[in-house]
C-alpha cells in the first residue's frame, strides 16, 4: 500500500433539531459573541429562528451577516471580514450551502488580522491563526462542511481557491430538518453534485486512497439510492438525512482525493453564466465521463455496481451504462440537461475552454490529460 494521509473535520455531528442546540456547542468553544454568515434566502426561510433563540436563551450576543451571493465574489468576504471585526466575534458560523460556508471559513480566517484575501489564494498560503467555525449545510451537495476549501469568484469570469487545513471547522452540524422545504431542482442539483465528488474522487489521478475510495463508495450508495424520493417527498425526513450524510462523505473523500475535469470544465459555466455550481457540474458530468473511459473504465464499472446495480456484462458494458444512467438522470429530476438551456451557445465555447484551462489545480487530478482542444470537444458535446 502506497503511503498516504488523510485529513478531515475533527468533530461531525448528525443530530437532527441540531440547529436548535447550536448555543451550547458555542458554549463549549468558549466563545461570547457569534457571527453568523449566511444568505437572504436561508433568512427568508426562517431557518435561522431556532438558532437565534438557543442564543438568546443562553444570553449569548449573536449578529448575522446574510449578503452572501453565489460564487460570492471578493466584496462579499470583504464585507464579511468587517462585520465580524466591528461585533468583535471569537466564533463564526456558517449556516447554508456551499457558499456561505466558504464565505464563513474565509471570514473566521482572515478577521483576525493576521492576512489579506489576496495573500491566501492558493495552496498552504493560509497562515491563521482563525477564530473558532462551525458549519451548519442546508443542502446536501457540497460537502464544505469537511474541506479545507473556499472558492472565490475574481473579477467577472474567474474563481479562485483558498485551499489550507485551517478552513476545516471545529464542528460541522449535519442537521437533516433544515434540508426538508428545499425545493426539488435544488435538491437535484447539489444532490448530483454531491454525487459528482464521489465519482471524482474516486477516479483522481492524484492521493486516491483506501480511506477516499471506501467513503465515495459509502457516498454514493447512500446518494443514488435517496436522490429519487427526496426529490419526490421533499419531507421523508430519512431520506434527507441520507443525501445530507452521503454529501458529507463525498466531501470527505474528495477532500483527501482531489476534483478533476468535471470540475474543471464546470467552474468556467458557473462563472460566466451564473449557473450554481451542482448544476454546472451535472451538466458536464456526461461528456468528461466519456472522455475519461480510457484511463478509468475499470473504476466506472465498479461505481455502476453501486449506483446502477441494473448494469451488467463487461467492464466496458458496465461502465457505459453507469454513464448512461447518470446522463439521464438529470432529466429523470427535472433540471436542465444541456448547457444550451442555460443559455450558453457554440459562441461561448472558446472562452470557457480558454478558462477551464487555467484551472490547473483541477485539471491534473484528471485520470486523462485535457488539452484546450479537448475542451472545446467536450463544451461542444454538452451544448
Amino acid at each position: 500500500m502506497s503511503t498516504f494521509e488523510f485529513h478531515t473535520t475533527k468533530s461531525i455531528v448528525v443530530e437532527r433539531g441540531a440547529a436548535a442546540n447550536i448555543a451550547t456547542r458555542v458554549v463549549d468553544l468558549h466563545c461570547r459573541s457569534v457571527l453568523i454568515v449566511t444568505d437572504p434566502g436561508v433568512l427568508a426561510a426562517n431557518l435561522l429562528d431556532s438558532a437565534l433563540t438557543s442564543f438568546k436563551e443562553r444570553n449569548i450576543p449573536v449578529n448575522v451577516f446574510s449578503d452572501v451571493l453565489a460564487d460570492p465574489p471578493e466584496s462579499v468576504i470583504i464585507a464579511g471580514i468587517a462585520a465580524a471585526q466591528a461585533v468583535s466575534a471569537d466564533c463564526i458560523i456558517g449556516f447554508g450551502g456551499g457558499s456561505s460556508m466558504d464565505v464563513a471559513k474565509l471570514i473566521a480566517l482572515l478577521a483576525t488580522g493576521g492576512q489579506n484575501l489576496a495573500d491566501v489564494y492558493g495552496v498552504n498560503q493560509a497562515k491563521g491563526p482563525r477564530l473558532p467555525l462551525i458549519l451548519l449545510p442546508t443542502t446536501a451537495g457540497t460537502g464544505s462542511e469537511v474541506t479545507a476549501i473556499a472558492i472565490v469568484t475574481t473579477g467577472e469570469n474567474e474563481k479562485k481557491g483558498v485551499v489550507s487545513p485551517l478552513l476545516l471547522p471545529d464542528i460541522a452540524l449535519l442537521d437533516a430538518c433544515l434540508t426538508l422545504d428545499l425545493p426539488s431542482a435544488v435538491t437535484a442539483a447539489t444532490g448530483i453534485d454531491a454525487m459528482v465528488h464521489a465519482i471524482e474522487a474516486y477516479t483522481s489521478k492524484r492521493l486516491k486512497n483506501p480511506i477516499s475510495d471506501a467513503l465515495a463508495k459509502d457516498a454514493l450508495r447512500l446518494l443514488s439510492a435517496n436522490i429519487l424520493t427526496a426529490c419526490e417527498h421533499g419531507k421523508n425526513i430519512q431520506a434527507r438525512e441520507n443525501m445530507l450524510l452521503g454529501a458529507c462523505l463525498a466531501g470527505m473523500a474528495f477532500a483527501n482525493a482531489p476534483v478533476g475535469g468535471v470540475h474543471a470544465l464546470a467552474y468556467p459555466v458557473g462563472a460566466r453564466f451564473h449557473v450554481p455550481h451542482g448544476l454546472s457540474n451535472s451538466l458536464m458530468l456526461g461528456s468528461v465521463m466519456r472522455f475519461n473511459m480510457g484511463e478509468a473504465e475499470a473504476l466506472y464499472a465498479e461505481l455502476a455496481d453501486i449506483v446502477y446495480p441494473a448494469a451488467s456484462g463487461s467492464s466496458f458494458r458496465r461502465a457505459t451504462m453507469l454513464i448512461e444512467y447518470l446522463q439521464n438522470l438529470p432529466a429523470q429530476l427535472g433540471i436542465a440537461t444541456r448547457l444550451r438551456d442555460v443559455g450558453i451557445s457554440e459562441h461561448d465555447i472558446n472562452d470557457l475552454a480558454e478558462d477551464a484551462m487555467k484551472q490547473t489545480r483541477l485539471l491534473i487530478n484528471n485520470p486523462r490529460e485535457i488539452a484546450l482542444a479537448d475542451a472545446i470537444t467536450l463544451y461542444k458535446e454538452a451544448l
